[in-house]
């Protein structure tokens, strides 16, 4: 069931993806670069939870379609910089040359920059069957979790800690801000759109950032265990770097345990919801801690 589900939402973002980046022509090499980076594979887990929120409150996908495809340009943005030689100095990404490799390191510092900027304009412009105020709301929160107090800050700290053993804090905010808060910030524009009430708004929020977190813990473990021909990356870019991670810090077996709770919890998190209601996110959130790539 969930697979399918997610193949069906997957299908439809990237149908709005294209919808959107097919309208840009010129200068070429950023808009087939713009696609190439975002349309290259990826399991559109940021967008998808989008969607599920608008559907379990029952509302058109269309009024988060625009934010939706959005958050994933800026996910990949974030993507084509930390592959980069002055980062992680990656050269594949999904099992595909990274955009540096394929199209030159100056052009793919413009391409994630072109990423950003355009997804602001998507929200402000696509929008269009949202009130302003809403907008404008999302347009704050969006800005805030991808910037210095979110994705960048993480982004930060993650670089300052390298080939250094950091404290379990650190690593926290790390995970919490470098990947947490793009999981988290999909859940939360969800229920701006939907109206939720703030005990539901509180519980979607702490689901978002558990299971962000288990994605992360999940990522160290695959990491060391992974094969690169399901995760389309080499496997121990974490110890080549020398990276503080749940397992460095834990050990495999203990991170495993760590995960398991953490998933345990995030289904919990959502019992203000009837369990049929909120079905899709309990299976999400085990598919997190199950998943290969």
């Amino acid at each position: 069931m969930l697979k399918n589900y997610l193949k069906e939402k997957r299908e439809l973002v990237d149908t709005n993806i294209e919808l959107h980046l097919n309208r840009l022509e010129y200068p070429t090499v950023i808009a087939e670069g713009m696609k190439y980076s975002v349309l290259n594979g990826g399991k559109r887990l940021r967008p998808i939870l989008l969607l599920m929120v608008l559907e379990l409150y029952g509302k058109s996908l269309n009024i988060g379609l625009p934010t939706a495809v959005a958050i994933e340009m800026i996910h990949s943005y974030s993507l084509v910089h930390d592959d980069l030689p002055a980062l992680d100095n990656d050269d594949y990404r999904r099992g595909k040359l990274t955009t540096h490799k394929k199209y030159g390191e100056a052009e793919a510092i413009l391409i994630g920059d072109a990423l950003l900027t355009h997804s602001f304009s998507l929200i402000a412009d696509e929008s269009k069957e949202v009130a302003p105020e809403k907008i404008v709301q999302i347009i704050g929160k969006v800005s805030r979790y991808a910037g210095v107090n979110g994705m960048i800050g993480g982004q930060m700290i993650d670089i300052e800690s390298e080939k250094k053993q950091v404290s379990l804090e650190v690593l926290k905010y790390i995970h919490t801000n470098k990947t947490g808060k793009l999981i988290k910030l999909p859940v939360e524009v969800g229920a701006i759109l939907c109206d939720a009430t703030e005990k539901e708004y509180q519980a979607l929020s702490r689901y978002s950032e558990l299971i962000g977190l288990a994605f992360q813990i999940k990522d160290d473990i695959l990491d060391i265990e992974g094969d690169f021909e399901k995760i389309g990356k080499p496997v121990g870019s974490d110890l080549e770097l020398q990276k503080t991670t749940y397992p460095s810090i834990f050990g495999i077996e203990k991170s495993k345990l760590i995960l398991e709770e953490t998933i345990l919890e995030a289904k919990k998190s959502l019992e203000v919801f009837s369990a049929e209601k909120v079905e899709v996110f309990i299976k999400l959130a085990e598919y997190i801690g199950n998943r290969e790539s």
